[in-house]
């Protein structure tokens, strides 16, 4: 069922909202050549779990860390271990926190030092594609306004995004309907209302679209081993737009940069 969402869940999922954005910019910080993921990883469930949160990531659905750490040709769901960030890589990461009982859920590609041109133009048009939803995010518009938005803008790059991994509803739950996919038609699809919160989430491969899961049952990667990127907000859908809630209003510089 979906859901639109009341005053006071919305302030919980504000507050949510943030604490996903400082946890997001202290990773971001630490984020360099000789840093391991699981440091990463420690970093951002001390900041979510200082603001009175918890990870909404760790033990779901058995996953065992608070946040996903997704290098090169991994799209998502990457485990943080001890594997060492090299320079020239381009690293994913996706988190969330559960606040009151409200989730907040995001993520954001970086790059690891200095990274070739093809991983610029990947990210900056990822991240494009992102706000090329986000810009159809309004009442009365449909979810294939926003999903085709994101696949047109991202397809005219040449790039590909993958069918089997979409954007989603969220509020007391982690994933909520609808589901929203990446590549859509305008005009279909259920018409957006004021209250509604979504998370919307292009992932996009240089490559051909297909993907597999590794033996841990959990890493997605490129079936062509191709670069991949990720970007994330969750968004509540006001009377005439939307608002970004997984963001820090005091420091939007380390969000957008």
């Amino acid at each position: 069922m979906i859901t639109t969402k009341s005053e006071r869940e919305i302030e919980c999922m504000r507050h949510a909202g943030l604490i996903v954005a400082l946890a997001r910019e202290a990773v971001a910080s630490a984020i360099r050549p000789g840093v391991t993921t699981k440091q990463l990883d420690s970093i951002a469930e001390k900041v979510i779990r200082s603001h009175g949160a918890t990870p909404s990531f760790k033990g779901y659905n058995g996953f065992p860390a608070a946040i996903c750490t997704s290098i090169n040709n991994v799209l998502v769901h990457g485990i943080p271990d001890h594997t060492v960030l090299k320079d020239g890589d381009i690293i994913s990461i996706d988190l969330g926190a559960c606040y009151q009982g409200y989730h907040g859920d995001s993520a954001w590609t970086y790059a690891v030092g200095e990274v070739s041109d093809e991983a610029k133009k990947l990210m900056q048009v990822t991240k494009e594609s992102l706000f090329a939803g986000l810009r159809q995010a309004k009442p009365g518009n449909r979810l294939g306004d926003i999903s085709h938005a994101i696949g047109e803008y991202a397809e005219s790059f040449g790039y590909s995004l993958p069918l089997d991994y979409t954007g989603h509803g969220i509020g007391t739950h982690l994933h909520e309907e609808p589901p929203i996919p990446n590549v859509g038609t305008p005009g279909k699809g259920i018409v957006l209302k004021e209250g509604m919160t979504l998370a919307i989430e292009p992932m996009v491969h240089v490559g051909k679209p297909f993907t597999r899961v590794l033996n841990d049952d959990w890493t997605v990667v490129t079936k062509d081993g191709s670069l991949a990127a990720h970007y994330e907000h969750t968004i509540l859908i006001t009377k005439d737009g939307y608002e970004i809630l997984t963001i820090n209003r005091e420091d939007t510089q380390s969000i957008y940069g």
